[in-house]
């Protein structure tokens, strides 16, 4: 592949009713699930993980603890849940930051988001049982349009505790995401918008 800077696939976000049947669901595609992780901003996920990238199964838990969105700031639990409302599936790109309040101001000054990076951390579980912090920057852009899909970037802060080999291992024998697909209606409508995202040239 030639070298590039743009920016590469962190994780999709998937909307899931029931997140413990799509968690079993995705257990009997021979996927290795993580255990249930809870927001304080009012979701509930569960991971699959693989090198360098995962899929997030995500859920509203206690819809009372979502904010709402507010100039500047982007509320995660406000979108996953209106996404929920229209259906399942994914509703989230996001793609690898190594600097999310750069990435921010890249988007601000490309006219494609004016939002404050989020930072949010929580412990997670090793697979000996052990607990560690894991910590993220957000930095979230705006596609009008798109309007029902949602893009960011994540920067990890602690990478050495979230991405684990023994949680890469799946029955099924995949061992990683190589592309994501947006159908739109008309494709060069989105061609601006996902160049200045991604940080491609083309």
């Amino acid at each position: 592949m030639p070298e590039t800077n743009a920016r590469g696939l962190d994780h999709l976000v998937i909307g899931v009713a029931d997140l413990d049947a799509a968690g079993a669901f995705y257990a009997d595609l021979g996927f290795r699930v993580g255990a249930r992780n809870r927001h304080p901003w009012g979701t509930e996920n569960r991971i699959v993980q693989f090198p360098g990238a995962f899929l997030e199964l995500i859920t509203v838990g206690d819809a009372t603890l979502i904010p709402p969105h507010a100039p500047r700031h982007f509320s995660f639990g406000a979108f996953v849940r209106d996404a929920l409302a229209r259906g399942e599936g994914m509703s989230m790109l996001v793609l690898e930051s190594r600097d999310s309040q750069g990435d921010a101001e890249s988007f601000r000054a490309a006219g494609i988001g004016d939002f404050e990076p989020f930072f949010f951390e929580r412990q997670a579980r090793r697979p000996d049982g052990s607990e560690v912090r894991v910590a993220f920057s957000l930095a979230f852009a705006d596609n009008a349009a798109a309007p029902e899909c949602g893009f960011f970037v994540c920067q990890q802060l602690e990478p050495q505790n979230f991405w684990n080999p023994a949680f890469q291992q799946h029955e099924n024998g995949a061992s990683g995401l190589s592309a994501v697909f947006l159908v739109a209606q008309q494709p060069a409508a989105q061609t601006a918008f996902l160049n200045a995202f991604s940080d491609a040239e083309s």
